[in-house]
């Protein structure tokens, strides 16, 4: 080390005796004999295989055409030709009804660029289904309608898939668990927070959307459920619970998918994740 200092040292002496030059080209020679080190390369992204679905512009351009006339008089006209310049407008009379609503239900890509987007046009007194052809860039900046709407049937209806909850929970530890949970959820009737397992954390509804909450039916995937004592710490049990909850207006039938672990002589909830797999039963 020492020789390495005093060596560094005769070469800045050098460099000052040779000139300024010199000690410039000094000054900005590596510290290391070795070979600086290569410029890292930037990493690409990979592109992505499709681009974004268009739904949700398909809808919106049915939704103006639906609304247009020939004459381009009004917004909706001048919104439907913007997204779509070489669509022929519909001759639509005055006082002729217009859609409710209108939402996207299905989009199937045709290969390159384009897609064929299903929408649904609610009316007062009907459904109607219109096909929409749209082109989209592919970085998804840009988007076109190509042609007009093919008006089309309705989607073929599928059967309903078994439901995966078998078996039949009566009254019980577990079906008084899930009531008093879903009623503090729904109805506020309580606290959440008694009912869930340690670290999970599920905020109830606010406000209360219901004023009363009854179980109707609770459906389970383990037959651990439907024993009337609470199994040992640590069983779970996947439950579908269907509820009919009442307010003002109405009473309204729910169903919740459920995940309850035992613990200290009793059931609680270790997660919920309604609408996603369960089927009537």
């Amino acid at each position: 080390m020492h020789r390495r200092v005093r060596l560094g040292r005769l070469a800045v002496w050098a460099a000052l005796a040779a000139g300024p030059l010199a000690l410039l080209v000094f000054a900005v020679q590596p510290s290391h004999p070795s070979a600086a080190a290569p410029a890292p390369t930037p990493q690409r992204t990979a592109q992505i295989a499709s681009v974004a679905d268009p739904a949700g512009y398909a809808a919106e351009f049915v939704d103006a055409w639906l609304r247009s006339t020939t004459d381009l008089s009004g917004p909706a006209a001048e919104h439907a030709q913007a997204m779509g310049p070489d669509v022929a407008l519909p001759t639509r009379r005055d006082g002729a009804p217009a859609p409710r609503q209108v939402t996207p239900v299905r989009s199937v890509p045709r290969g390159g660029a384009v897609w064929s987007v299903t929408v649904a046009a609610q009316y007062a007194d009907a459904v109607r289904y219109f096909a929409v052809p749209v082109a989209v860039s592919s970085d998804g900046g840009a988007v076109t309608v190509t042609a007009a709407p093919a008006l089309v049937g309705a989607p073929a209806r599928l059967p309903v898939p078994d439901s995966p909850y078998g078996v039949t929970v009566e009254n019980g530890p577990l079906t008084a668990t899930a009531r008093g949970f879903l009623s503090a959820y729904l109805a506020g009737q309580g606290e959440v927070g008694r009912y869930v397992a340690p670290g999970v954390k599920l905020t109830a509804v606010s406000p209360a959307a219901a004023t009363s909450v009854a179980v109707r039916e609770v459906a389970a995937r383990e037959e651990a459920a439907a024993d009337n004592s609470v199994p040992r710490a640590g069983t779970q049990a996947h439950v579908l619970v269907h509820i009919e909850a009442r307010d003002g207006k109405g009473r309204w039938p729910l169903a919740y998918e459920l995940t309850l672990a035992a613990r200290g002589g009793r059931w609680e909830i270790a997660a919920m994740a309604a609408g996603s797999a369960g089927g009537e039963r």
